[in-house]
């Protein structure tokens, strides 16, 4: 994957940047509802899977985010030109494997389903946790679909561990009957602030809304 360096010297949040790049526990994360009902809709009309349906939503409202599309790298920042996703896949076995996924805007949703769905197929096969060589332009994300909840507290590799993280739980019924969905997003700080984090939600708010197909 591609990527541009960020030039420091003029970086807005360079203050930031360096009030949180060593910090011990630099993380910061949010979890907010989201209205799935549409999405579910599609989803049990078309027989697509709902889990691999959501990575692509997460997936689009991320990169449309430059900020969650950054890395560290060394003392300074990189900025990946698009990012793919590592998804966790659960195994018969009760564990899990690792799934890679490329998403592309001008894909239709039947042919991104269709490619997912093969990844899907192929990662099972395999089994493996190991990630593509290029991990430092993943989005990691996985799912808690038996509880909704809350609150989601996930692992990280350290201080310097900066890809995002996206999970999200089960989806349940409002008092309106709307289908809610409990969605996490966590992210290095010396990287993304509050704002950012709010422009993916409102991004996914605004996919999950729109006409899919």
């Amino acid at each position: 994957m591609t990527f541009r360096e960020i030039d420091m010297s003029s970086y807005p949040r360079k203050a930031h940047y360096d009030h949180f790049r060593h910090l011990p526990n630099p993380h910061v994360g949010v979890t907010a509802d989201v209205d799935v009902t549409e999405l579910v809709r599609v989803c049990k009309e078309n027989g697509w899977s709902f889990y691999l349906a959501f990575i692509r939503v997460a997936a689009l409202a991320a990169n449309a985010v430059p900020e969650l599309r950054r890395r560290l790298k060394g003392e300074g920042i990189v900025e990946y030109d698009v990012c793919g996703t590592s998804h966790v896949e659960l195994l018969e076995d009760g564990t899990y494997c690792y799934c890679t996924l490329r998403h592309d805007p001008a894909q239709s949703w039947a042919d991104y389903m269709a490619c997912a769905a093969a990844e899907r197929d192929r990662a099972r096969s395999g089994a493996s946790i190991e990630e593509d060589e290029d991990v430092d332009s993943l989005l990691f994300i996985t799912s808690l679909p038996w509880l909704h909840y809350s609150a989601f507290v996930q692992p990280t590799g350290g201080a310097d561990d900066c890809n995002p993280r996206i999970s999200w739980g089960r989806y349940a019924p409002d008092h309106r009957g709307r289908l809610l969905l409990p969605l996490t997003l966590l992210c290095h700080h010396s990287l993304v602030d509050g704002l950012q984090m709010a422009a993916f939600f409102r991004t996914v708010d605004e996919l999950l809304s729109a006409k899919l197909i």
